[in-house]
């Protein structure tokens, strides 16, 4: 990964000033087992396609974030955690996840996690992912911890799209941004799919069932639509496709049938139809 332009000219921080860089978004972190004095770090931010994103680096062999600083931030994301330069083993929910260049892991941030880097340097890229987002395109709960590394292709295309994007605030945000957007979630989504999906449908199926009812409830309703539904049980409509698309449903398309309580689910077009059949 080539190193964004920003990152050498920003300034370096000391102790105090690099915590406070990460606090507002990133939460509490606490470099350990060395001398406030001797400590030097940098991290800029960017805002690559309107994710919040910062470019890391410090000269600590550890860094950490406890469950007192969990309690006190209450900060609730995740995070992709890129190893540009150097290397680094990162500890969540008991799993050890060493990084070399090129590595990522998926960070999150509601836990306690550890950062040990090899020779007290290295450079990293944290993308940051709102909770709700990451699981309403997943359609499931990550586990904090995880290596990405199990889709070469994808891994590499992460690393060039977060990695090439424009360093800058954001400001200019284009009418392209959501779609990479979506790229940078359809990447990651890649990377952290479980190979046993029985898991995650039997998870979701009381959300599922509880779809159905909304649906049964309102479709009589003429202004009832597929946004209609999400919004009723808290997720967003992309999550609503997914959960159809892992039942074997290849869109969103419900059929009322009418009698004693019946639900037939019918992949019948491009949106989520409310038909009432004989």
């Amino acid at each position: 990964m080539v190193q964004r332009s920003n990152f050498r000219s920003s300034p370096e921080l000391d102790y105090e000033g690099w915590r406070d860089a990460l606090r507002p978004q990133w939460g509490r972190y606490s470099p350990v087992a060395m001398e406030p004095k001797a400590f030097t770090g940098r991290a800029p931010r960017a805002k690559p396609y309107g994710l919040a994103a910062i470019d890391l680096s410090c000269n600590a062999h550890r860094v950490e974030r406890t469950q007192q600083d969990v309690r006190l931030d209450r900060v609730d994301h995740y995070f992709v955690f890129l190893q540009v330069a150097g290397g680094s083993t990162i500890i969540q929910n008991d799993q050890a996840v060493r990084l070399a260049v090129g590595d990522a892991v998926l960070v999150d941030l509601a836990r306690p996690v550890t950062y040990v880097a090899e020779d007290g340097c290295g450079q990293w890229i944290s993308l940051q992912l709102p909770r709700r987002s990451l699981v309403s395109h997943l359609g499931f709960d990550p586990r904090g911890g995880a290596r990405l590394c199990s889709e070469a292709p994808a891994k590499r295309l992460l690393f060039d799209l977060v990695g090439d994007a424009d360093a800058g605030d954001g400001s200019a945000f284009s009418s392209t941004h959501s779609y990479l957007q979506m790229a940078v979630y359809d990447l990651i989504g890649a990377l952290v799919a479980p190979s046993d999906p029985g898991p995650v449908l039997r998870q979701t199926d009381k959300l599922f069932a509880r779809i159905g009812g909304v649906i049964k409830d309102g479709f009589a309703d003429p202004d009832f639509d597929p946004c209609a539904v999400a919004a009723k049980t808290g997720i967003s409509l992309r999550y609503v496709q997914k959960l159809f698309t892992a039942r074997g449903s290849i869109t969103c398309c419900f059929a009322i049938r009418k009698g004693p309580s019946s639900l037939t689910i019918l992949p019948l077009g491009l949106r989520i139809s409310m038909l009432p059949l004989p």
